[in-house]
């Protein structure tokens, strides 16, 4: 039973009351619930780094940081030229995100983790609020409006056509020749397989990635009616899609995952190493894990609050995917666009420390609450949506009903088969307990 300094616990293991003397007001001394409450949370969500070795890229230099800020915004305010409006908007638009990335580094969490530096981590959170208020703001304007501010970030976007307009999707699917099929392994589909071994490196099981995998395709097939393009022939879905792409990624994914789970992690100090190649391997290790955790989704003993978590982790990972494609025919800008891939890469770094959370918040019983990292991606995950819908109406109006809920119904049938799978397995091949 733990027991607080100078007085015993009470049944519920908090310590009482304590009156302050001299003071006139109660304080109480901290339980023990709510210390292992903020501790983990804090793991989560405000990770310290160990064993410093560095201590000058680890120290706040906030005057520093302050100076240089002032003089910066001075050297730009009276320096310029501000003949041109557009050169005014678009310096003055970098410097509120230059700015506004310096405060997050003072002000916002590290997130779960600290390599290559906590720093980057916090960079990556500000820009994921500024994202996040930016939705906020697009979802205020109308559609001239959301038009003129993508015209004014690339003109040519005036004359950029939707790619369901002039090609055409799964047709002659009986033709099948290895032309043909060589002609599908483009940069597309290497962004796809290597897409899915940075997925496996985030979930990192097979059970799940696999589950992801096959109701995406069946996302697909049920959201056909609103997007041209996932219409797909037999062969390229199944052959070149869910095995080759998606489980070639998920195998090597999984097998770098098998590596460092095995892998011993012992870090040196860089002032301790004394030849210049063993200060650069160090150097360039300071962009790997720091170490790595073992993740078990699911076991023998795993709630009915779990399985509805996994689910919902199911749904909002379909739903991500799908704002990719409804993002970039709504507002009509190619795959190959950047604001396209530059959405894409954003949204995979901001997914680590959210998976990571959220992992935390659903397996670990001592964590309260998400992340703050994963709530900003819940949110603009749910806006990004919001945005399709509202300028989309006239696309969603043609949304069949029946197809939205049989989606649903999919989901929800193979996630739970998986999630059973996960638990057989568990607890035919799991580690067994040792009776005494």
């Amino acid at each position: 039973m733990w027991e607080p300094a100078g007085g015993e616990a009470d049944s519920s293991g908090h310590a009482p009351a304590i009156m302050a003397s001299g003071y006139g007001y109660e304080s109480r001394t901290i339980g023990k619930d709510d210390v292992n409450y903020r501790m983990h949370f804090r793991m989560i969500n405000e990770q310290q780094v160990e064993d410093i070795t560095l201590d000058f890229f680890y120290k706040p230099h906030t005057i520093t940081l302050l100076t240089c800020t002032v003089l910066s915004l001075m050297y730009f305010a009276f320096t310029r030229d501000e003949t041109n409006e557009d050169a005014n908007l678009w310096v003055g638009l970098i410097l509120v995100l230059s700015f506004f990335l310096v405060i997050s580094v003072l002000a916002f969490p590290n997130g779960p983790f600290t390599r290559p530096h906590p720093a980057i981590w916090r960079i990556v959170f500000g820009l994921s609020v500024l994202y996040f208020l930016f939705l906020v703001f697009i979802i205020f304007l109308n559609w001239e409006q959301v038009k003129n501010v993508m015209y004014w970030l690339d003109p040519n976007l005036r004359y950029a056509t939707r790619e369901a307009d002039i090609m055409e999707y799964a047709v002659n699917c009986h033709v099948i020749t290895w032309e043909r099929i060589l002609s599908h392994f483009d940069i597309f589909a290497f962004s796809h397989f290597w897409g899915w071994g940075m997925k496996a490196l985030l979930i990192r099981s097979y059970g799940l990635c696999w589950t992801i995998s096959i109701t995406w395709e069946l996302t697909e097939l049920f959201f056909m009616h609103l997007l041209p393009n996932f219409a797909e022939c037999w062969w390229d879905q199944l052959i070149l899609d869910i095995l080759l792409c998606n489980g070639g990624g998920i195998w090597m994914g999984m097998t770098v995952c098998r590596f460092l789970e095995m892998r011993t992690y012992h870090w040196a100090s860089i002032k301790d190493i004394h030849t210049t190649t063993g200060k650069i391997k160090r150097a360039a290790l300071q962009f790997t894990p720091a170490s790595w955790t073992y993740v078990r989704w699911f076991d023998p003993k795993s709630s009915l609050q779990r399985v509805t978590g996994v689910y919902l982790f199911m749904i909002i990972w379909q739903l991500t995917e799908l704002n990719t494609f409804f993002l970039k025919h709504i507002f009509v800008f190619p795959a190959c666009h950047a604001l396209s891939w530059c959405r894409i890469l954003f949204i995979g770094i901001i997914t680590a420390p959210t998976v990571r959370q959220y992992y935390a918040y659903l397996t670990d019983t001592q964590c309260k609450r998400v992340g703050t990292q994963c709530w900003v991606f819940g949110a603009i995950a749910f806006l990004e949506a919001l945005a399709c819908v509202k300028f989309g109406m006239e696309l969603f109006s043609k949304t069949q009903v029946l197809y939205v809920l049989l989606w649903l119904v999919c989901v929800a049938l193979i996630t739970f088969l998986c999630l059973y799978g996960m638990v057989w397995y568990a607890e035919i091949y799991g580690p067994k307990e040792k009776v005494c």
